[in-house]
């Protein structure tokens, strides 16, 4: 029965109390890791690991935290699942530690980034050679700037005319390579197309420097330097080099130090949504999820990740498309209609239908909504969809897990119109209704703020950062 009041202060209150109720159910399992640092549950510490660093994906975490949790809960050999595989980090460091893997990844710039790392890895010495002579002789010099750069609305302008021209001298001059070569150098512009742009990819957009002339006198953002194409494609070239050739010594302290020895054949990705791909997983494959969805926090990675899209020539229609395909954690998620997608997630749909702290916060989104003070009218919806479809997930992971099989879970609590939304405690519960034994909700150390808009309206209140580990019971 949903509860409704008077104020904002009641509903507030109310929150906190089920909230409160909540902890106090899973306190015993709710201890601070001090092992756990933000670098490894962040991008931080893969800028200088090598092939990890290749491409800068902020929402990967780092593979020792990987090889973190498969020593510490001995997981026996098998095969690990991410179902949102992002860059693929739970793929290679499992691999690397002797497993077999699989992906899921919905967005095209996560899937070339998993491909074209196992191609790096399984080319031969003329191909490397190659590719140093694309290094030490810029080669698309010679040629004519026939391919014209995709773009769509929202990358348009994102380059000098010199970088375009560049740029286009570069995609004719790959057409004259073999496959594996010519998908490489194609890799590594994507590598480096955020440093020789306008623009700087800043959570829910892509921000844009005054140099690009968009908002002509209200634009003072300033990114810093922007490189030259030549200068930032043969330094990325020269990193892929050194990593392919044991150069780097900034290695991951689980890592296997040649990466020559490392092939990556016992990786498996599937290019769509978990929501398509997980019903049709085969019963009990998996010895562990390691996995970090997207947070419920408002970031459309379609658009933070736009010029990568355009170069790949998605278009607009199919970017709106797979903004739809997505776990909903944006404003512009329509609402999906699960059980007419798949009839067994009726469980999970009543597992969020009775979690009494999760309604309490969509009724007083609702009523917020409704009193026009949210900043967005797409954010009741926008959380609605994100536990029902997250409970979704879950459900199919303990049906894919092995028995003693376990999820680890890396996720942020979000904050929307001053109200605390504890998605650890929620999905939790939801974990534990779809069946999991919930072991741990391990805490980081420092947690975070909520967004600047949220602090500046309702004062800084720090946010549990968390990864969740439930076991399907033996």
């Amino acid at each position: 029965m949903k509860k409704h009041f008077k104020d904002t202060e009641e509903y507030i209150k109310h929150i906190s109390s089920l909230d409160e109720k909540l902890f106090t159910y899973f306190q015993s399992i709710i201890k601070t890791d001090s092992n756990l640092t933000r670098q490894m549950v962040s991008f931080q510490a893969n800028k200088k690991l090598s092939a990890y660093r290749w491409y800068k994906y902020k929402e990967a975490f780092s593979p020792s935290l990987v090889k973190h949790f498969l020593s510490e809960y001995h997981i026996p050999e098998g095969i690990i699942l991410d179902p949102f595989a992002g860059s693929g980090t739970t793929l290679f460091a499992s691999s690397e530690a002797g497993y077999d893997a699989e992906g899921i990844e919905l967005l095209p710039v996560g899937q070339q980034i998993i491909k074209n790392r196992i191609t790096a890895c399984n080319l031969n010495n003329n191909d490397v050679d190659r590719i140093k002579f694309w290094r030490d002789s810029l080669p698309w010099k010679k040629f004519k700037p026939a391919e014209k750069i995709n773009s769509i609305r929202i990358t348009s302008g994102a380059y000098s005319e010199h970088t375009e021209t560049s740029v286009s001298r570069f995609l004719s001059a790959i057409k004259k390579e073999k496959k594996n070569v010519s998908a490489i150098l194609f890799f590594s512009l994507l590598c480096i197309l955020e440093s020789i742009s306008y623009t700087r990819k800043d959570g829910q957009f892509l921000r844009w420097d005054y140099r690009s002339g968009r908002r002509k006198g209200q634009n003072t953002f300033d990114k810093g330097k922007i490189y030259t194409f030549d200068e930032a494609f043969t330094s990325k070239l020269d990193e892929i080099i050194n990593d392919l050739s044991g150069k780097n010594i900034q290695l991951d302290l689980f890592s296997d130090p040649d990466p020559q020895n490392i092939a990556y054949r016992n990786i498996k990705l599937y290019s769509d949504s978990c929501l398509n791909i997980l019903p049709k997983l085969q019963h009990k494959k998996y010895q562990a999820v390691i996995t970090s969805p997207p947070y419920c926090n408002r970031y459309d990675y379609t658009r933070t990740y736009a010029l990568e899209h355009a170069l790949l020539r998605i278009q607009e229609q199919e970017l709106s498309d797979l903004r739809q395909k997505m776990l909903s954690c944006t404003v512009e998620n329509r609402e999906k209609d699960l059980l007419n997608f798949n009839r067994d997630w009726t469980p999970a749909v009543r597992s969020c239908e009775n979690n009494e702290l999760l309604q309490s916060v969509i009724t007083y989104l609702e009523h917020k909504k409704a009193a026009g003070a949210i900043n967005n009218n797409g954010i009741p919806r926008m959380v609605r969809g994100y536990f029902y479809e997250m409970a979704c997930v879950i459900q199919d992971c303990f049906r894919l897990l092995k028995n003693g099989g376990v999820i680890f879970m890396v996720n942020d609590n979000v904050r929307y119109a001053g109200s605390s939304i504890s998605a650890d405690l929620i999905l939790s519960k939801i974990a534990e209704d779809a069946g999991f034994h919930i072991e741990n909700v391990l805490v980081l150390p420092n947690g975070k703020g909520n967004s600047s808009q949220q602090m500046g309206d309702h004062g800084r209140e720090i946010l549990r950062k968390c990864v969740y580990i439930w076991r399907k019971p033996y």
